[in-house]
């Protein structure tokens, strides 16, 4: 059997279990309730946001913010935040019911919690 037959037929392979895993990180999704703190007092703090979590793709549920990123299988999340042209990255950790962890933005910078609703 020659390298390109092997090739092929594990990339075959590999792609067939991809589809017929459900994802791990599918054991987040559903609606979260996120609380955004400022580290800065300058900053705004205090703001809440509601996102969605679909097969481990972030989004949000509301038409005033913008969200998108991933969840992976360990529940490790990198979402970005956006509302006109003011834009945040945040990186953290979700459980089964809570997830925690940090954002930047432009000038700001904070912590931020989150609660599955």
């Amino acid at each position: 059997m020659n390298y390109f037959h092997k090739s092929a037929i594990a990339a075959s392979l590999l792609a067939t279990l991809a589809t017929a895993t459900p994802s791990a990180a599918a054991s987040f999704d559903g609606d979260w309730n996120v609380q955004i703190t400022s580290s800065n007092a300058a900053c705004n703090s205090g703001a809440s946001v509601s996102l969605e979590i679909n097969n481990g793709q972030v989004a949000s549920n509301t038409s005033a913010v913008t969200a998108s990123g991933r969840v992976a299988e360990a529940g490790a999340i990198r979402v970005t935040l956006a509302t006109g042209v003011k834009r945040a990255v945040g990186s953290g950790t979700l459980n089964g019911t809570s997830g925690s962890g940090t954002w930047r933005a432009a000038l700001c910078s904070g912590t931020w919690s989150a609660q599955r609703m």
